[in-house]
C-alpha cells in the first residue's frame, strides 16, 4: 500500500490566494487519515495535490518515499471518490464500475468477476443493469466507491463523499466505508467538514484552518488535548465552554483563575500549575467541555460555579442547560484572520512576555487603542482584545442534564468542575501546557 508525505507544501493561486500554507503531513501505510476543517480551509486542495490534479507552488509530495510532484495522476496508483459521485449517466452501474478496468485493458471475463465481487460487497449487486438516474443517493455513492475499489489502488482519496446524503444514510455509509477500507488495508485520505465523521472513522485526524495545519493526532488526542484554541472550539458538541480568566498566583498553594464574578482554583501540586503561573496578572482562556461539569448542591465543597439557567435545549437522550455565571465567553470565528499569523515563530514570545510585564509595572501602553504595546510590536492579534476575530459576550456555560429535567429557565444551578479536565490557552490561542500528549 502507498504511504504519503507532504513536506512544507504550499499552494498559491494566480490571484494571490494562499490556499495551503506550508503543510507537512505523513500518512502511514494502511492508515485512515481524515482532513477536517470548514469550507475554504484548503483541505480539498491538499487532496488534489496528492492526486496530481493541482501542482504545488512549493514543497514536495512524496508517494512511497519517491518525489511525485511531476508524476501524472494516472501513474500515481490512486483512486479518488468525489462529492458529486461523477458517474457516467449513459452507462449502467456495471459499466460504470468496470470502466477503469476496461481502460486498463483487463479482459471481459476477469473484469466481470471483479465487478460482481465489488458490487456484492457494497450491496448493489442487484442494480448492475440500472442507470445512475434510477438509483438513490446512497446507491450512487456505493457505485462511485465500487469504481474506485475495483482498480485495487494503493491509495484512496475521498473528497467529502457523504456530504450530499441525508444524516441517517451518512451514518450508515460512514460505518460501511470505514469497515471496507480497513478490510482492504488501503491507505486513505478522507476530506470532511463533519467532525462526527472525522472522530468516528479516522485513525488520525488533521485539522486545518485557513490553509494552515492546526493539529494532528488520534481522535482521542485532538479531542482530549487540542493544540490550539481553534481546535478546542471546532471539535465537540456542544462546543467547549471558552471563558476569559485572569490568573493570580499564590506560591506553593494554588493558582486562582478569576472568571469575573467567580473563580476556580488550580492546586499547586497539579503539574499544569507552574505553566499557568507564568501568566500571573494576565488574562488567558479557560476551556471546559460539558462532560467536565456536574450539577451539584449549592453548598458542595470544591471547585463549584453558581449560575442561573438562561435557556434549555432538549435532545431526546439528554438535555443541555446553558448557565449565566457572570463570566465572559470567547467565541472563536471559524476562519478568522490571515493564515500567516498562525505560524508566527515562538522566538519572540519571551520578548512579548517581558513587554507585557513592563506594561503592567509602568502602566504604559504604546500599541494604540486597547492594544498592548507588545502585541502592536509583534504584529500579532490577541484573542482577548480583538473583537473582529473573537467577539466577547456573556458566557453561557453548557451543562449536560438528564432528558427533560425538572428545571426551567431562570432556575439556579451549581456545577462542580473537574479541574483535571480543564484546558488553558494563551492570548494567541496556543495551548498552555507542559510536555505533549
Amino acid at each position: 500500500m502507498t504511504t504519503v508525505a507532504l513536506k512544507d507544501v504550499t499552494k498559491v493561486f494566480p490571484d494571490g490566494t494562499v490556499a495551503v500554507d506550508k503543510v507537512s503531513l505523513d500518512v502511514n501505510d494502511g492508515e485512515f487519515m481524515v482532513l477536517l476543517g470548514p469550507s475554504g480551509c484548503g483541505k480539498s486542495t491538499v487532496l488534489r495535490m496528492v492526486a496530481g490534479l493541482e501542482d504545488p507552488t512549493s514543497g514536495a509530495v512524496l508517494l512511497d518515499g519517491e518525489l511525485a510532484n511531476d508524476l501524472p495522476p494516472r501513474e500515481r496508483g490512486i483512486a479518488m471518490v468525489f462529492q458529486d459521485f461523477a458517474l457516467y449517466p449513459h452507462m449502467s452501474v456495471g459499466s460504470n464500475i468496470a470502466f477503469p478496468l476496461r481502460l486498463s485493458g483487463v479482459e471481459e471475463g476477469p473484469r466481470g468477476e471483479r465487478v460482481a465481487d465489488v458490487a456484492s460487497a457494497l450491496g448493489i449487486g442487484d442494480v448492475l443493469g440500472r442507470k445512475p438516474s434510477q438509483l438513490s443517493g446512497g446507491q450512487r455513492q456505493r457505485v462511485a466507491m465500487g469504481r474506485a475499489i475495483v482498480r485495487r489502488p494503493g491509495l484512496f482519496l475521498m473528497d467529502e463523499p457523504l456530504s450530499n446524503l441525508d444524516s441517517g444514510l451518512r451514518a450508515e455509509l460512514r460505518a460501511e466505508i470505514s469497515g471496507l477500507v480497513r478490510e482492504l488495508g488501503v491507505s486513505t485520505v478522507y476530506v470532511t467538514h463533519d467532525q462526527a465523521e472525522a472522530l468516528t472513522m479516522a485513525d488520525r485526524v488533521a485539522i486545518m484552518r485557513k490553509g494552515v495545519l492546526q493539529d494532528v493526532g488520534t481522535p482521542t488526542q485532538v479531542y482530549g488535548r487540542p493544540a490550539t484554541l481553534y481546535v478546542a472550539a471546532f471539535l465537540g458538541s456542544p462546543r467547549m465552554n471558552l471563558l476569559e480568566a485572569t490568573v493570580y498566583v499564590h506560591l506553593d498553594r494554588y493558582v486562582t483563575l478569576n472568571l469575573g464574578e467567580q473563580a476556580l482554583y488550580l492546586p499547586w501540586d497539579d503539574i499544569r500549575a507552574r505553566a499557568v503561573a507564568h501568566y500571573h496578572g494576565e488574562r488567558i482562556v479557560v476551556g471546559m467541555r460539558a462532560e467536565a461539569l456536574t450539577p451539584v448542591a449549592p453548598d458542595t465543597p470544591g471547585d463549584v460555579l453558581q449560575g442561573r439557567i438562561r435557556y434549555l435545549e432538549h435532545h431526546g437522550h439528554e438535555s443541555l442547560a446553558f448557565l449565566d455565571i457572570g463570566a465572559t465567553a470567547i467565541v472563536v470565528d471559524e476562519l478568522g484572520g490571515p493564515a500567516t499569523e498562525e505560524r508566527t515563530a515562538g522566538a519572540g514570545r519571551g520578548l512579548r512576555r517581558l513587554g507585557q510585564v513592563m506594561q503592567r509595572l509602568t502602566g504604559r501602553a504604546t500599541g494604540g487603542a486597547g492594544q498592548p504595546a507588545a502585541e502592536a510590536q509583534s504584529g500579532r492579534t490577541s484573542v482577548l482584545n480583538d473583537p473582529g476575530r473573537h467577539h466577547r459576550r456573556p458566557a453561557e456555560l453548557a451543562v449536560r442534564l438528564a432528558p427533560y429535567p425538572a428545571v426551567t429557565t431562570g432556575h439556579p444551578m451549581a456545577v462542580s468542575v473537574r479541574m483535571d479536565a480543564v484546558h488553558f490557552f494563551d492570548e494567541r490561542g496556543d495551548r498552555i501546557d507542559v510536555g505533549w500528549r
